[in-house]
């Protein structure tokens, strides 16, 4: 088994470690906070060491590799900490906020030597990897129109997020999802166009986005931060093409933290033949995407479900939706 260990023990750092508690290929051996209390907690829960310095862990336990949870604005300062000491790095998203800062990240890897991972869960839910089957069998055929959203209280678990320096605001936290998927999917985009809701912290927390990819393909994607209160957890995908048309929707409770509130279905439309509700495996998409990366760790082999390249894409065209957005104009990339 590959040893881990969470630097970060927030709502997403309390995701990651339920992950590791139900793998069979990676155990959980550290956890490091500086809140003393909300990290020692959770090291307690899932039975692991507590350090509230991650040089200390990487010290004393020698992980595979560290797994980062911290705020966005933290994580190149853990990355690059984690390179000198040549351990290797799964980051959540987004990775960061410039593509400056994503650069110096991958060049602390490379001249480490280290696998360095961005955690872009979407592409391992289950639905959504259904839909990439069902694309990549060219099942579509000529797709007229892809639609998604993600839509969202704001997150009870944080307060950090309001500060747009800080996190980027539900632009690169939320809305971040479906371009990249959106991109995985299409390839890269020729240019867009946003409109959006710019809250008083400066943060663009709802942003509809009309994005032209170099194939043709036209997506339409909409991310909301600020719903009003007890309006449930959304998320929607939909393609539609000439022939077969695929649907997900998922509706939950607050901010997705309790599952058993989950309503999801993928259903697929085809001419001349009934709605069929496709059968999907509810696995961990947070599991599988580590055991993922534990895997590529295992074989040598690139992580290019995932690709460090596509990651740093998807920063770039959300750096000119937010230009869209400040300016009221089309961007070009």
């Amino acid at each position: 088994m590959k040893k881990a260990a969470i630097i970060g023990g927030g709502y997403i750092g309390l995701v990651h470690a339920n992950a590791y508690k139900n793998s069979a290929k990676v155990e959980l051996a550290a956890v490091v906070d500086v809140n003393e209390e909300a990290g020692r907690k959770l090291a307690e829960e899932y039975d692991c060491v507590f350090y509230t310095d991650a040089q200390e862990m990487i010290d004393k336990e020698k992980p595979d590799f560290v797994d980062i949870c911290v705020p966005t604005f933290l994580h190149e300062q853990f990355v690059v900490l984690a390179a000198k000491n040549k351990v290797n790095v799964l980051c959540e998203k987004p990775v960061a906020l410039s593509v400056e800062a994503v650069d110096r990240m991958v060049a602390a890897a490379k001249e480490a030597g280290i696998v360095f991972m961005v955690a872009q869960v979407i592409r391992f839910w289950p639905e959504y990897v259904q839909i990439k089957k069902m694309y990549d069998r060219g099942d579509f055929g000529n797709i007229k129109m892809v639609y998604a959203n993600r839509l969202a209280q704001f997150p009870a678990w944080m307060n950090w997020n309001q500060d747009p320096k800080k996190s980027g605001g539900g632009l690169f936290d939320l809305h971040l999802h479906d371009v990249d998927m959106c991109r995985s999917l299409f390839g890269e985009v020729d240019s867009v166009y946003a409109v959006g809701y710019k809250n008083e912290f400066g943060c663009w927390n709802h942003v509809g986005s009309s994005l032209s990819f170099k194939n043709g393909v036209r997506c339409v994607v909409e991310g909301a931060y600020e719903m009003t209160d007890e309006f449930p957890f959304t998320m929607t995908f939909r393609v539609v093409g000439e022939d077969v048309s695929a649907d997900y929707l998922l509706s939950a409770g607050m901010n997705v933290d309790d599952p058993t509130s989950f309503k999801r279905a993928l259903t697929r439309y085809e001419t001349g033949k009934q709605p069929d509700k496709i059968d999907v495996d509810d696995y961990d998409a947070y599991q599988a995407e580590i055991e993922y990366y534990a895997d590529c760790l295992e074989s040598g082999e690139a992580h290019d479900l995932v690709s460090t390249e596509q990651v740093r894409d998807v920063i770039r065209i959300l750096l000119a939706i937010e230009e869209s957005l400040e300016t009221g104009k089309a961007v070009k990339l």
